[in-house]
């Protein structure tokens, strides 16, 4: 886990480009000086965000003692309706439905408040519950860009709030114990982590214009983001793959296996420099993220490399959603959310690793106790590692589509313990397999940019410091450092 010192240096660090601080206009909101929270008490809960994590925070939360669900959020009617349904069932007692947070906010009874809306509205959600005097358990990626993320870790901090992220793999012991392994030097001298996506992700068909589907309010959908038609035709779960909206698999899945690769790197902020390749390939559609993407980080000697083929893809060393740890006497690969192994250099098995946990108790302990240090997840390590795939992004959206021949030439100057020449060929070889004519589509190659880790800024680069933040559609404004 990070240095609590370097924790609070970091919390401090302001951003050069903030965002414009406002809150929404006429919200009166109660004090979050004033802890509603006792140890005795049944926990009163409200989950913003019905439909895909929101049912498992819904799961979570109704497995829970001393816990009730009291509030559901969701700008779709429908949705929020049959999950009414369903927690009532569940718990004997029908939680109010609610479109527009807000509402539930002046609540003093309300203790806790789960995020797992859409990624453009997740840190705004969390500042708001927090500012209003809630604990928060707010999903990956905790944010849609870097800026709004640290100002999640500052609000958390200023009011004393308990703020979980989402990445569950931080109380799972199977997870733990492997990375446990590698920092205490079980494979020998670490200076590479690979995280992978490899996931099947298809067509989501042709862009074009689109109502709402009956029942949503779409101005609170869109919320922080600025005024957009649709575009897809399926307007849930789709928008993970529009910028707009969503951070494609870099911030989808991203987040939680750089999560794990920093976490045994022994990273305790961002990464010093950032090159990052891909396309959207395959198929054309009403998506713009990649499918197809190379991110390398770059800190002190070590590497973080994370890659994603969307396509049809085979396992590395046994692992399609894991991560791989290279050590100088071995290797970790960890294929699954709980479970993984550790080998010698011949490929010889040598310790296993395996358990699930509950990261929801592991939340509401920290609720109970008041300390965030009780967190296996806290906020800071959830800004962290989203921040990660974001600076990954933007180097790959500040890039121009070049042949494979000057991307080749392009990675043989990145200083890197990854042989980027074999993880390239890897990713040309994917590519042929789903008969990708690379060279004739050709890849996008991002800039090498440069970061401070300290203030969370790049070095000489305006482009690419515009894309840390966002322009907020008023009143749902994130606030800036000195308005949190």
């Amino acid at each position: 886990m990070a240095n609590f010192t370097r924790r609070r240096f970091l919390e401090d660090s302001l951003f050069a480009a903030a965002a414009a601080a406002a809150l929404p206009a006429g919200r009166a909101f109660a004090s979050p000086e004033a802890d509603t929270t006792s140890p005795n008490d049944k926990l009163s809960v409200m989950v913003v965000g019905l439909n895909g994590r929101g049912g498992s925070h819904i799961g979570g939360m109704l497995g829970q003692k001393g816990v009730e669900i009291t509030y559901l959020c969701d700008p779709d009617e429908g949705v929020g309706n049959r999950r009414a349904d369903d927690v009532e069932k569940k718990q004997g007692r029908r939680p109010k439905l609610i479109k527009d947070m807000r509402e539930a906010f002046d609540d003093k009874s309300l203790d806790i408040v789960t995020v797992a809306t859409p990624n453009h509205w997740h840190a705004l959600a969390a500042i708001w519950a927090m500012q209003a005097g809630k604990d928060v358990y707010l999903e990956k990626p905790v944010s849609h860009n870097v800026t709004e993320g640290r100002r999640a870790v500052q609000t958390a901090r200023k009011y004393k709030k308990i703020c979980q992220t989402g990445t569950q793999c931080r109380s799972n012991p199977g997870t733990i114990d492997a990375v446990q392994h590698v920092l205490d030097g079980g494979i020998g001298e670490v200076k590479l982590a690979r995280g992978l996506c490899y996931k099947r992700r298809g067509s989501i068909g042709p862009a074009g214009i689109f109502d709402p589907p009956k029942g949503v309010d779409y101005n609170l959908w869109q919320g922080p983001a600025s005024e957009r038609p649709i575009t897809r035709r399926r307007f849930h779960y789709d928008w993970h793959w529009q910028y707009h909206w969503g951070n494609g698999d870099m911030g989808n899945q991203g987040p939680h296996q750089m999560d794990i690769a920093r976490w045994g790197l022994g990273w305790d902020g961002l990464s010093e420099s950032v090159i990052s390749y891909g396309g959207r390939l395959g198929y054309e559609d009403a998506g713009d993220v990649a499918n197809t993407q190379v991110a390398i980080h770059r800190k002190g000697d070590k590497t973080l490399v994370f890659e994603v083929q969307g396509l049809e893809a085979k396992p590395l060393r046994g692992a399609k959603i894991g991560v791989i740890f290279y050590g100088s006497k071995g290797y970790v690969v960890l294929t699954s959310y709980t479970s993984g192994a550790a080998f010698d250099l011949d490929g010889n098995l040598v310790k296993k690793f395996n358990g699930g946990g509950d990261h929801y108790a592991n939340f509401l302990k920290a609720v109970r106790s008041r300390n965030h240090e009780d967190l296996t997840a806290d906020i800071l390590e959830g800004h962290l590692s989203a921040a990660l795939a974001h600076t990954g992004t933007i180097s790959y959206r500040l890039g121009k589509k070049v042949s494979i021949a000057k991307l080749k030439s392009a990675l043989t100057f990145v200083k890197s313990d990854d042989d980027s020449m074999e993880t390239l060929e890897r990713t040309l070889v994917h590519l042929k397999d789903n008969k990708v004519d690379a060279d004739k589509t050709k890849m996008t190659l991002g800039p090498m940019l440069k970061m401070d880790p300290k203030t969370e800024t790049f070095a000489d680069n305006d482009a690419a410091n515009a894309m840390l933040t966002r322009e907020y559609r008023k009143p749902f404004v994130v606030p800036g450092p000195e308005d949190v």
